[in-house]
């Protein structure tokens, strides 16, 4: 049986993260890696702020600002996830779908090879029900 939480929870999650992502003086990153973090394809670096709360509360979804973002890839696969990085380099979210469609994270292909341009449209992270 899958975990519910009351929605004042989620909201207050939600808040966390939101400010955890961008607590650091540096900017966050979203690393886009291949299956089980086994590699970092490219490394995005994101705004300041780095997301919003899509509406108001109850909304359990934040969404990613300044899109769309690029960076060159410093390895060569096949994109399967993806996870968001405080600046001082502590993974906040992780787990993130990446695809080129009907995901968390959208990028302009999953195949990736070293010194391509990969660009993101859209990211979100959503609270889970």
């Amino acid at each position: 049986m899958t975990t519910s939480y009351s929605q004042a929870l989620q909201n207050t999650r939600m808040d966390a993260v939101l400010s955890a992502i961008d607590a650091h003086a540096s900017p966050a990153k979203l690393e886009i890696c291949t299956a089980s973090y086994a590699s970092v394809l490219v490394a995005i670096t994101l705004g300041d702020p780095s997301f919003s709360r899509a509406g108001a509360k109850p909304n359990t979804a934040l969404t990613m600002l300044g899109v769309p973002k690029s960076a060159n890839a410093a390895a060569t696969g096949t994109a399967s996830v993806a996870r968001i990085k405080e600046g001082g380099g502590t993974v906040i979210a992780d787990g993130l779908t990446v695809g080129t469609s009907a995901a968390d994270v959208i990028l302009n292909s999953t195949s990736i090879t070293t010194g391509q341009q990969v660009s993101i449209s859209s990211g979100t992270i959503t609270h889970s029900a």
